[in-house]
């Protein structure tokens, strides 16, 4: 599978749960079919971060998870043959706090059966914070992003996902594309803070202008570059608004909390076949 491959609206890592808490709400067919980033994997497990982790906020959400998982092994044995017998072509976000970590998360789950590319989290609000690799210019991802690919076969994509900041997202996402990266996505979480002043970052509609501006102004400089739009999606409306600005595919992510039929009502309406967009979709 190439990004080219990938279908027009995803599941935006760490938004789809395991994909069992999803799946009751995908309609008939379930997971069958559909592009499900997980949450971001590293070599052991996390707990997270302590609570409260997320608090809603005018047009969006800010959270501080601190990126919670099982770990790579108990990943490998439970969760990822649960997602490939339902169907779904599973992305692995991967995370870790060095290159080395990145190269041996994308060297392992090269080797795992049924999973169809990976998504290298370099774009993280905080990657301090939660005890990431620090990713402060266009070099650093790009060299995660090598490690990663040497470890990855060719024949299947590898995302970066960056940050939507507009005064660095082309030099980064060229310094990915160099580095090996099939395709970009823009973007993650904006940096934040509670109300009670921890950090965090933000998402939801209330970023999806500047990620908008992102992806614009990456597929304007980068046109050959696949990008992938993630931020605010929650209807036809914007997610064609990210099409339209030069995005292969959409990825939903925090409205899924609020409805977790999103994904399901735009696989629906992007499947119609010689589906015409109308006035009313925009």
């Amino acid at each position: 599978m190439s990004a080219f491959d990938l279908g027009p609206v995803m599941v935006a890592a760490g938004c789809g749960g395991t994909g069992r808490e999803l799946a009751a709400y995908c309609g008939p067919d379930g997971l069958d079919g559909l592009d499900l980033v997980t949450r971001s994997i590293t070599l052991d497990a996390r707990a997270g971060g302590p609570g409260p982790r997320i608090e809603e906020v005018p047009g969006g959400l800010v959270n501080a998870v601190g990126l919670p998982n099982p770990g790579l092994e108990h990943f490998l044995a439970t969760e990822l043959p649960w997602l490939v017998r339902a169907g779904a072509r599973v992305i692995v976000s991967i995370a870790g706090a060095t290159m080395g970590e990145y190269a041996d998360l994308a060297r392992r789950l090269s080797r795992a059966p049924g999973v169809a590319g990976l998504e290298v989290n370099v774009g993280a609000p905080d990657e301090v914070g939660v005890g990431l690799f620090e990713v402060r210019e266009p070099y650093h991802s790009a060299s995660v992003i090598a490690a990663v690919r040497r470890e990855f076969p060719v024949d299947r994509p590898v995302l970066a996902k960056l940050r939507p900041d507009v005064s660095r997202i082309v030099e980064g996402a060229r310094s990915c594309h160099e580095a090996g990266a099939t395709a970009v996505v823009v973007g993650n979480a904006v940096p934040a803070a509670f109300t009670d002043g921890r950090s965090g970052g933000l998402s939801g509609p209330a970023v999806a202008p500047v990620a908008l501006r992102c992806v614009t102004e990456v597929h304007r400089a980068l046109p050959e570059l696949p990008v992938i739009g993630c931020g605010g999606v929650h209807d036809v409306r914007s997610a064609n608004a990210y099409l339209d600005a030069g995005a292969t595919s959409v990825q939903v992510g925090t409205a899924l909390l609020h409805d977790p039929t999103t994904v399901a009502r735009l696989r629906a309406h992007f499947a119609t076949p010689r589906h015409v967009s109308t006035q009313e979709d925009r």
